[in-house]
């Protein structure tokens, strides 16, 4: 959609919700993801009117109901992100409302959260205040998964899809075909057996976790930080998951672990067993639940680098490469506390320097 047609409908469509009197003085592309989705910004005029909307462009309405990793989403008349939305704002989870639904001319209009991601923030305060931060975030995780599973409607997509063994499996073969195969070559046919091998035993363990409702990327650049307010954006692949899997992905997506000392993550993961049983929860034991994390967070790891490798060579998005070496750190972390790490990180030893 061209900028004069983007202004121009958006004019229409936000005088329809907020009144004659509403103009779009000026519009502005903005950052987006690493989707098709593209995304500007509208500075409005008018009585009623908010003093800015973001418009969300849809480039493929069929891309936008599908996740490249799960495949076709079940029969849903809206978008997911449209579907999503309404179940996390009954919970009264901080998502941005939709003023305009124009999905079928690949158009949302919503309201703005602002620039200023929760990572960004993480980069400007002091360690104890990252705590909280932290803290803020593991508080609404707790509410989407307790609360919203207690709480499950069928209406919502997120209810009939589940991050399955196949789907830890697909990701774990996106990194060996990515990260390493299209890049460097192919692995010996016994290193891949070894490799698969110990990918499966995780894959097994973490699809054998009871399911919770789960935002799928819930990571410190989808949380912003309106004035004091925490908002949560880009929840529309929503689906049922182990439990630990995002709060693996807010404390170690790409570079936000180096945030965090062993014991500030330790601190964390015991802070979200408390709220999380606060809430209604099942109790946690820890021991369980940090090797479930460690788990998650593994598998979270190497799904990145395949992934941004992908992004880069196949998309043309190389940006995401420059979170590559802080992955690499985090990887050989948690290659001490998961159970295969060890024969993993001794089987990528030829290649493990070159994954970056």
């Amino acid at each position: 959609m061209e900028s004069a047609v983007l202004r121009r409908r958006s004019e229409e469509l936000l005088r329809e919700r907020f009144g004659a009197g509403v103009t779009v003085a000026r519009s502005e592309e903005i950052a987006g993801d690493a989707s098709t989705r593209r995304y500007a910004r509208l500075w409005l005029e008018g009585p009623g009117a908010p003093r800015s909307a973001v418009a969300m462009i849809l480039a493929d309405r069929g891309a936008a109901l599908s996740s490249e990793e799960l495949g076709e989403v079940p029969p849903c008349e809206e978008l997911p992100f449209v579907n999503v939305q309404r179940f996390l704002r009954s919970l009264g989870v901080p998502v941005p409302e939709i003023y305009v639904d124009a999905t079928d001319e690949g158009l949302l209009l919503l309201e703005d959260v602002g620039d200023t991601s929760l990572r960004q923030r993480l980069g400007e305060v002091a360690p104890g205040e990252r705590m909280r931060l932290f803290e803020r975030a593991i508080e609404e995780l707790v509410r989407i998964q307790v609360v919203g599973t207690a709480r499950r409607d069928e209406r919502c997509v997120a209810f009939h899809q589940t991050f399955h063994e196949g789907v830890y499996l697909w990701e774990f073969g996106h990194f060996l075909e990515y990260g390493i195969e299209k890049r460097l070559g192919p692995l010996p046919g016994e290193t891949r057996t070894r490799l698969r091998g110990c990918f499966e035993r995780i894959a097994r363990k973490l699809a054998a976790e009871p399911l919770v409702l789960s935002h799928r990327d819930y990571h410190a650049w989808n949380l912003f930080l309106q004035g004091e307010r925490l908002r949560i954006l880009d929840f529309q692949d929503a689906l049922l998951a182990a439990a630990p899997y995002d709060l693996a992905t807010l404390l170690g997506d790409r570079d936000t672990f180096e945030f965090l000392s062993e014991e500030d993550e330790r601190s964390l993961v015991r802070y979200y067993a408390t709220r999380w049983e606060e809430a209604g929860g099942k109790p946690w034991n820890f021991d369980h639940l940090w090797d479930v994390y460690s788990g998650c967070a593994l598998q979270k790891a190497f799904k990145i680098v395949g992934r941004f490798h992908y992004l880069a060579e196949v998309k043309g998005k190389r940006a995401y490469l420059g979170y590559l070496p802080s992955t690499l750190r985090r990887l050989e972390v948690l290659f001490g506390r998961v159970e295969e790490g060890r024969e993993i990180r001794g089987l990528l030893e030829p290649w493990f320097s070159r994954l970056a």
